[in-house]
């Protein structure tokens, strides 16, 4: 996270030029509380509504961003006292933030898929417990491929970021338009590593490879279940119980309970998918306002 406080507005944003005024602009101090409430959901637990509320937050603070780059003054900063490498860093993030959240949409979109298919072969109750455990298996190794786009797509972005936080700007009526766009970035940042640290589920997941991961449950006494998990957790908890009872009762019992929070599963992934769909609806006017300034 950047080391300054989102808002230290007065400090941070506060910049005197022949650009921009000498007080913020209402839309900065704006975007500064926007900026100071998700930072401090960072530290809460990953859950889909704890994840659209800052998805949410992060769509509100791009309208905010929008806002100020239609103000005449925002723009005339833009267009004169941006050189060829700040445009270039400025575009090359607007783009970073545009990959970062199509990847993510994408990778939730397969996980859907794979957990509507799970649910079908759940549903048909058919093979035995061998093919079970193979059907899980390849939802598991499907989950960690997504969760690895996620995470390239995020390193990706944390590269793009290095590069463009270690930019010297002297223009004053610039270093508004770049402060602000640091803290975005930031907090882009956290909101997605939020997002795969949700997707990941357990930590035994998150280590284990494809039918290693299987072997180990297969092979383990207990699972536990987090009752205060995320949705990806609890699914994970009951498959794992699922795979390694004996009885054709408790198995029956206990695929009926995975089959139910598949269910739920699905639908948490169907809500962070729209609000990721009107968040990229944002960045990609974002970017619009950006090119459309600078090519004035």
């Amino acid at each position: 996270m950047a080391s300054s406080s989102a808002l230290n507005a007065k400090s941070h944003f506060h910049a005197r030029s022949n650009s921009l005024p000498s007080r913020p602009h209402p839309i900065v101090s704006q975007i500064g509380e926007k900026l100071c409430i998700l930072k401090s959901t960072e530290e809460a637990a990953a859950t889909s509504s704890s994840i659209r509320n800052n998805i949410t937050g992060l769509t509100d603070l791009c309208d905010s961003f929008n806002n100020l780059l239609l103000l005449p003054l925002t723009q005339q900063a833009l267009a004169q006292e941006c050189n060829e490498k700040q445009i270039d860093q400025v575009l090359d993030l607007s783009l970073g933030l545009m990959d970062v959240c199509s990847t993510t949409n994408n990778a939730l979109l397969q996980i859907k898929e794979d957990t509507q298919e799970l649910e079908s072969i759940l549903r048909r109750r058919r093979g035995g417990e061998s093919s079970l455990a193979n059907e899980v298996g390849e939802y598991l190794s499907s989950r960690k491929k997504a969760n690895k786009a996620i995470q390239k797509s995020i390193r990706d972005l944390k590269s793009r970021c290095k590069i463009f936080s270690s930019s010297d700007n002297e223009d004053a009526g610039m270093l508004v338009i770049l402060n602000i766009l640091r803290e975005v970035e930031q907090v882009t940042l956290a909101v997605f590593e939020s997002v795969l640290s949700y997707t990941c589920g357990t930590k035994t997941q998150s280590k284990a490879k494809g039918w290693s991961l299987v072997s180990k449950l297969m092979q383990s006494k207990r699972v536990s279940k987090p009752e205060d998990g995320n949705e990806f957790e609890k699914v994970d908890a009951e498959l794992y119980s699922l795979m390694h009872q004996k009885t054709r009762k408790c198995s029956s019992a206990t695929a009926e309970n995975a089959l139910h929070l598949l269910e739920n599963l699905e639908l948490s992934i169907q809500d962070l998918e729209e609000a990721l769909e009107r968040l990229q609806r944002r960045l990609i006017k974002t970017r619009v306002s950006l090119l459309n300034i600078i090519n004035h």
